[in-house]
């Protein structure tokens, strides 16, 4: 059984820097709210492993999550698997900034997962696609830093000797994801653990080289690509 200590020691060796730039400053300045969208619980809510959650509770920076309506808070708990719960940061929305050494696995790894193959090896990283619009990295995955690439997949080799059932969890969602980009007739793009570039082609799980450079941009991120002076477009709408 996972305890509060197998965290403490995740943390320290999942630390490294996702992209050589603040993403979340960013993104941003597109959410109305002015704060980067994975900090925003009206567009997405963390869930923290148990034990996690027993290492963050004294720090006060956390608290379970409730939302104004009881059906949705509800709805989202009955979803949870019971080893986790949901849960928010109880102070201001950029006190990762301050206190960047208490974000919680899950913080650490978006807007990524890992990707399990149809056989279920697990190849690296691919990002929750419905996030695609609005998080900055989906659409610079050319900027990810390879010392948190091999962070990532050696956290999460960890985590799934503390939970066997998570390997199976992402091998559903890479099954999915599959689905949902071959109805797109996209392939997807995957962060490899051995540090190259892929596609993924969702039919049969094919793998073909990939340019960094080639992978898509999205949303206002495509926009602000086409600008003269796309860098600058960038730093806010």
């Amino acid at each position: 059984m996972a305890t509060p200590d197998d965290f403490a020691a995740l943390y320290a060796r999942f630390d490294a820097a996702m992209t050589d730039v603040d993403c979340g400053a960013k993104c941003a300045p597109y959410n109305e709210y002015g704060v980067p969208f994975c900090c925003d619980p009206r567009h997405a809510v963390p869930t923290l492993y148990r034990a996690e959650w027993d290492l963050l509770r004294p720090t006060g920076l956390w608290r379970l999550w409730q939302d104004d309506d009881p059906g949705e808070t509800q709805r989202l708990w009955a979803e949870t698997p019971s080893y986790q719960v949901p849960a928010v940061c109880a102070g201001p929305s950029r006190m990762c900034a301050a206190h960047r050494g208490w974000r919680s696995i899950v913080c650490r790894s978006f807007p990524f997962f890992p990707y399990l193959s149809r056989e279920g090896a697990f190849l690296g990283l691919t990002y929750y696609w419905q996030y695609e619009d609005r998080c900055w990295v989906i659409s610079h995955l050319d900027r990810v830093q390879p010392a948190y690439r091999a962070q990532f997949v050696a956290a999460y080799e960890r985590l799934f000797a503390l939970y066997p059932q998570e390997r199976a969890t992402f091998r559903h969602q890479s099954i999915v994801m599959r689905r949902v980009f071959g109805r797109r007739h996209r392939e997807i793009p995957l962060l490899h653990r051995d540090g190259g570039y892929y596609w993924v082609r969702p039919r049969d799980g094919a793998l073909r080289p990939a340019r960094p450079a080639d992978f898509p941009k999205h949303g206002v991120y495509a926009l602000a690509a086409q600008m003269p002076f796309p860098d600058e477009m960038e730093d806010g709408p």
